[in-house]
């Protein structure tokens, strides 16, 4: 397979790591020949940050649908998520270990912990939140990842992080569309340096349904998917959609010919909650 030119796009991270501004997701892609058809194609397109987990069990399958492309390894953005599993010191770099084995590469470009699983008594969560993320700042100082961070994590679940962490979070992972547009943690982890990243960016499907969206990209002769993504980058976040049809991955790239209006971004930004996935880093219990 013969790939095409490769996004130019980047975001440069508070270590100056440049990170795809929009990345692949991964998630629910069913790990079949649909899915290495579905990286593929993507890659063929130019996408080259493809974002993964532990829990979505596709670590062997993205690697390779990756050496099965004619794109070196030093192209790609890779990230994976320490599932909620694997929390302690010790079993956060068991799972590293066991990432990297199973997509057969010798690092990845960025690792997270997925969620702070904040039930119970916060000494104990905030104290497994720690020796997780004592494993990810060992893993960076060694050089074995390029970028570590966090997602799902909100202002007051960073805070005691933040208190204890010799090395930052660079990334944060939240869910951000219009509809759910999270300002108070975006600003945190703006004053703090960090840069988010949105998961599910467009929402559910009733969101690109959303009559102000329709209106927005009529205007701008887009679709109500991208004029989702373009909002995000305009508020300086960097999206994941995820698709496995030819012509969604295409359009969700196509983003960066247009801009959207000051009120325009307000509008969207202003919306009531629409879509909300209803996996509340409080509430989940996993």
């Amino acid at each position: 397979m013969t790939a095409t030119q490769p996004l130019t796009e980047t975001t440069v991270l508070a270590n100056d790591v440049k990170m795809p501004t929009i990345g692949f997701g991964t998630w629910q892609i069913p790990i079949n020949e649909n899915f290495d058809s579905t990286i593929q194609t993507a890659i063929q397109l130019g996408y080259r940050q493809f974002d993964t987990a532990q829990i979505y069990n596709n670590a062997q399958r993205m690697g390779e649908a990756i050496r099965a492309s004619d794109v070196p390894r030093s192209e790609f953005f890779l990230t994976s998520k320490i599932w909620a599993s694997h929390r302690s010191y010790e079993s956060a770099r068991e799972a590293y270990e066991m990432i990297l084995t199973q997509m057969q590469t010798d690092y990845l470009d960025l690792l997270l912990i997925h969620w702070p699983t904040a039930q119970g008594e916060p000494m104990v969560w905030q104290a497994q939140n720690a020796g997780a993320w004592r494993a990810l700042e060992e893993l960076y100082t060694e050089g074995r990842v390029r970028a570590i961070g966090v997602s799902n994590f909100l202002p007051h679940h960073l805070v005691p992080l933040l208190a204890r962490a010799r090395v930052k979070p660079m990334v944060n992972q939240l869910e951000i569309h219009p509809g759910y547009a999270q300002p108070a943690a975006v600003n945190f982890c703006r004053a703090k340096g960090i840069q988010v990243q949105a998961w599910s960016p467009l929402g559910r499907g009733t969101l690109l349904r959303h009559a102000l969206l329709e209106k927005i990209a009529a205007a701008h002769g887009k679709t109500p998917a991208q004029v989702a993504l373009r909002w995000c980058i305009e508020r300086g976040i960097a999206p994941i959609p995820k698709s496995t049809l030819f012509a969604h991955q295409q359009e969700n790239l196509n983003v960066f010919d247009f801009s959207l209006t000051p009120e325009e971004v307000n509008e969207l930004t202003a919306m009531p909650q629409t879509s909300f996935s209803g996996l509340h880093p409080d509430t989940v219990t996993f």
